[in-house]
């Protein structure tokens, strides 16, 4: 596989920020930014949770 997560995340983040761009919603790009890094964060941290409870 060419790309990992982040680069696909990465590509993700800067089509929605020309469809930001041209609809001019800049302040809506940033929100759903915060969003999309918490919800990473969950993710990882739920990803980590499981690893450990499935080596015990």
């Amino acid at each position: 596989m060419i790309f990992s997560k982040n680069n696909f995340y990465g590509i993700y983040a800067v089509i929605l920020a020309v469809v930001s761009i041209f609809t001019q919603e800049i302040v809506t790009f940033i929100m759903l930014g915060f969003i999309f890094m918490a919800l990473l964060n969950i993710n990882t941290t739920l990803q980590k949770i499981l690893e450990k409870s499935t080596k015990n």
